[in-house]
């Protein structure tokens, strides 16, 4: 970021590890076709896709910032804090979606885990009984021993959920609760329309905005739309 480059949005301390994106206008960061109110828009795929990627190659236990660098002067005073708002919800809503596929990959582990546990001891039983009865036929041990090979195969699925399958997704929740309290900050660039925001981002004000200031802003941001 260099001096002809203006900035404004949250203070990123030294310590950071900064995630820069490059953008023409901010509304190619969200998906166009969602309807949802603007701060709960889901980023586009692509954007999504290269911030976590990014995040996901620094160190675990790092700060992290993003930087947006966009392709025109600045608007609203109150983009920078629009955007970080919009993007901490994103991955707040993320975090909270991966925590609950964990208690559920959770609830199926301990179902899992009673099937696989009842179903090993019916065959060791049943097993025994077999072998007790077909001793002297010579094939009482391989009917015991298949029994509880297959018994032991039902143990596959819970061994695998507490094993393997839960820790992933603790580490996305907790790489997802990072990105949601990251600060946020935009990079300005000169070579566009002084104009260019007013067809660029909705009038919304910042969460912590008063809905009384809040209606006031969108009734100034319409009035210049019409002159």
């Amino acid at each position: 970021m260099t001096a002809e480059q203006p900035s404004f949005g949250d203070p990123i301390p030294p310590t950071c590890e900064v995630i820069e994106v490059h953008v023409t206008e901010l509304k190619q960061l969200f998906n166009a076709i969602d309807p949802s109110p603007f701060r709960e828009k889901d980023l586009d795929l692509n954007a999504e896709e290269f911030i976590v990627s990014w995040a996901r190659e620094l160190p675990g236990d790092a700060t992290l910032a993003l930087l947006v660098y966009l392709d025109r002067p600045a608007g609203l005073p109150e983009e920078p804090a629009i955007l970080r708002d919009a993007i901490r919800e994103f991955f707040g809503q993320r975090a909270e979606t991966s925590r609950r596929r964990l208690r559920q990959l959770f609830r199926v582990g301990r179902t899992s885990l009673v099937i696989g546990i009842t179903f090993l001891a019916a065959s060791l039983l049943v097993g025994d009984v077999i072998a007790s009865a077909l001793r002297e036929r010579g094939i009482g041990e391989l009917l015991r021993e298949s029994l509880l090979i297959g018994g032991w195969v039902a143990m596959w699925r819970p061994m695998e959920v507490f094993l393997y399958d839960w820790w992933p997704i603790r580490a996305e929740a907790r790489l997802f609760d990072r990105l949601s309290a990251m600060p946020v900050r935009i990079a300005y660039t000169r070579d566009a329309s002084s104009e260019a925001w007013r067809w660029d981002w909705p009038a919304v004000a910042p969460a912590s905005t008063s809905p009384r200031a809040e209606e006031a802003r969108v009734d100034l941001h319409s009035a210049h739309l019409r002159d």
